[in-house]
C-alpha cells in the first residue's frame, strides 16, 4: 500500500480526530513520508535503507491555554486517547498570551511537486543511478562517496473553524565526492529534483571528476580580496544566512542586520545591488512547494527583496497584530532572479580571480552584519585572462552576503542547488561574480 494517504482518506480521518474534540478550539495535523537512500564509499555501496512513518499532532485551546499531543497510530480509540491527551495537557499548561487561535478556511494557489514516477521509485532504480556514479569512478581509477535520498511525503491539517490543507510531495537529493587515487584532489557535485527521471547522476559524477582532476597539484597564493566567481551551491549556502533573517520580529527587536537603532528597521531600505531579487512561489515548475505554511496561512508569490530593495518581511499573527499589518508567513521556497551568463561566460570576462565550487563548514560570526565564516572546498582555481590557470590551496572567508550582494559584476543563469550545511534544503540560485571578495588565511585540507 502507498505511504500517501490520498486527499479524500486524509480528509476523513481528521475530521473523525476533530469529533472527539471538547475543547474551546481544535486542530489536527496529519503528516507521512517514505525515506529511502543509498549512501556509498570507496566505490562501494556502504548501506542502504528506507524508513516509513505517519504522525498525528492534536494541539487544543481553552482560550489562551493550549496543549499538543502527537502520536503514530490512526485507529480510532488512539485518536480519541491523544485528543484527550491534548486537552489535559491544555488543562494544566499556564496561558501562552501570543496565542492567536486557528484559523478560518483559507484559499491556496494550486501548486503540484507530487511526481509519480519519483513516489513509485523502486530499489534497483536507485541502485542502477548510483551504479552509474560508482562506475564512472572506477573507469578512471579515482574514488567516489555519495549520497542518493528520495522522499515521498503528504501533510494535511484540519480544525473546528472549518480550515483543511493537503498538499502531496516528492523530492530527489543526490551528491558525489571524487578524491583523486593519490589524495591530493577533490571535486563535488549535486543535483536536486522533484521528478526522478530529470536526475542525472551520471553528468553530476562528470562534473565531480573533472573537479577532482583540475584540482591536483594545487598551489598557495596569499590570501586577500579577490574577485571570485561563485558557483550556484557556494553562492546559496551563504545566501541561506540572509534568507533566515528576514523576520519582522528579530528586526524590530534588534537582533537582525535589519534592525536599527530606536526599534525601526530596514523595510522598505535598498540595501544591495539593483539586479539582486530574491523572491518566492510555490507554484514554480522547477522548484515547487507547500502552497500552505504550517499554521495554515496561504502562501503566495512574494518579492522579500526587489531590485535590491527589502520590500517584505514575515510576520507571526501575533507580531503582524501588534505592528498592524498583513500577517506574511516564512516561505516554503525561496529563489533569486538571475542573469545570462553561462559559467564558462563569467570565468572568460575575468581578468583575474578564483572559481570557487563550494562553501562549507560555515558559521555566524557577527548577526547584525550577517558576517559569516567558513571554508572552500572540492576545486578552488585560480583565474587569469579569463581562463583557469591553475587550482589554488583552499582558503579560510570572512564575508556577509549583504557585502557581497553590493558587490556584485555578474549573475549567471539560474540553477536548482542542494544545500550542503545539513538540511538539504533546495534553491534556485544563480553563479555569480562578486569582486572584493574576503579570504583570511589558508587551510591545507583537500
Amino acid at each position: 500500500m502507498s505511504v500517501i494517504l490520498p486527499e479524500a482518506d486524509a480528509k476523513a480521518l481528521l475530521q473523525k480526530a476533530l469529533t472527539y474534540s471538547k475543547a474551546d478550539e481544535c486542530e489536527v495535523h496529519l503528516e507521512g513520508e517514505e525515506w529511502s537512500n543509498i549512501r556509498y564509499a570507496l566505490n562501494k555501496v556502504s548501506t542502504c535503507g528506507s524508513k516509513v512513518y505517519k504522525t498525528l499532532s492534536v494541539q487544543s485551546a481553552y482560550g489562551k491555554k493550549v496543549g499538543v499531543a502527537t502520536i503514530d497510530e490512526l485507529d480510532d480509540a488512539s485518536l480519541e486517547k491523544v485528543v484527550r491527551r491534548s486537552e489535559e495537557i491544555a488543562r494544566l499548561a499556564p496561558e501562552n498570551p501570543e496565542y492567536m487561535g486557528v484559523l478560518g478556511p483559507q484559499k491556496y494557489v494550486p501548486a503540484s511537486g507530487f511526481f509519480d514516477a519519483t513516489a513509485t521509485l523502486s530499489a534497483e532504480a536507485r541502485a542502477k543511478a548510483v551504479g552509474q556514479s560508482i562506475q564512472i569512478a572506477r573507469s578512471e581509477k579515482q574514488t567516489v562517496a555519495g549520497y542518493l535520498e528520495d522522499r515521498v511525503s503528504y501533510s494535511a491539517m484540519m480544525n473546528t473553524k472549518g480550515l483543511f490543507a493537503y498538499y502531496p510531495s516528492t523530492k530527489v537529493n543526490f551528491s558525489a565526492t571524487i578524491r583523486t587515487e593519490n589524495g591530493t584532489g577533490s571535486g563535488f557535485s549535486a543535483q536536486g529534483v522533484s521528478d526522478f527521471p530529470k536526475l542525472n547522476t551520471a553528468s553530476a559524477t562528470q562534473i565531480a571528476l573533472q573537479k577532482a582532476l583540475g584540482s591536483v597539484g594545487a598551489r598557495a597564493i596569499e590570501p586577500g580580496k579577490y574577485t571570485v566567481i561563485l558557483e550556484p551551491l557556494a553562492a546559496a549556502v551563504l545566501l541561506e544566512h540572509l534568507f533566515r533573517s528576514l523576520d519582522a520580529r528579530s528586526a524590530d527587536e534588534g537582533r537582525s542586520f535589519l534592525s536599527k537603532p530606536g526599534g525601526k528597521t530596514k523595510l522598505g531600505e535598498q540595501l544591495m545591488d539593483e539586479r539582486v531579487t530574491i523572491y518566492s512561489d510555490p507554484t514554480n515548475p522547477e522548484l515547487p512547494a507547500s502552497p500552505w505554511a504550517a499554521d495554515g496561512r496561504a502562501q503566495e508569490k512574494i518579492n522579500w527583496i526587489e531590485k535590491g530593495v527589502v520590500k517584505n518581511l514575515s510576520y507571526s499573527r501575533y507580531w503582524a497584530q501588534k505592528k498592524g499589518v498583513k500577517a506574511v508567513p516564512a516561505p516554503t521556497n525561496v529563489m533569486m532572479v538571475g542573469g545570462t551568463a553561462s559559467l564558462d561566460e563569467l570565468i572568460k570576462s575575468t581578468q583575474r580571480g578564483i572559481l570557487v565550487t563550494k562553501f562549507w563548514y560555515i558559521r555566524s560570526v557577527d548577526p547584525q552584519s550577517l558576517l559569516v565564516t567558513g571554508l572552500t572546498r572540492d576545486g578552488t582555481f585560480y583565474i587569469e585572462n579569463g581562463k583557469i590557470k591553475h587550482p589554488v590551496k583552499n582558503f579560510r572567508f570572512n564575508e556577509s552576503p549583504v557585502i557581497m550582494l553590493n558587490n556584485l559584476e555578474t549573475l549567471g543563469k539560474v540553477e536548482r542547488v542542494v544545500s550542503t550545511e545539513g538540511s538539504f534544503t533546495n534553491y534556485l540560485i544563480p553563479a555569480m561574480k562578486i569582486r572584493e571578495f574576503t579570504f583570511t588565511s589558508l587551510s591545507d585540507a583537500v
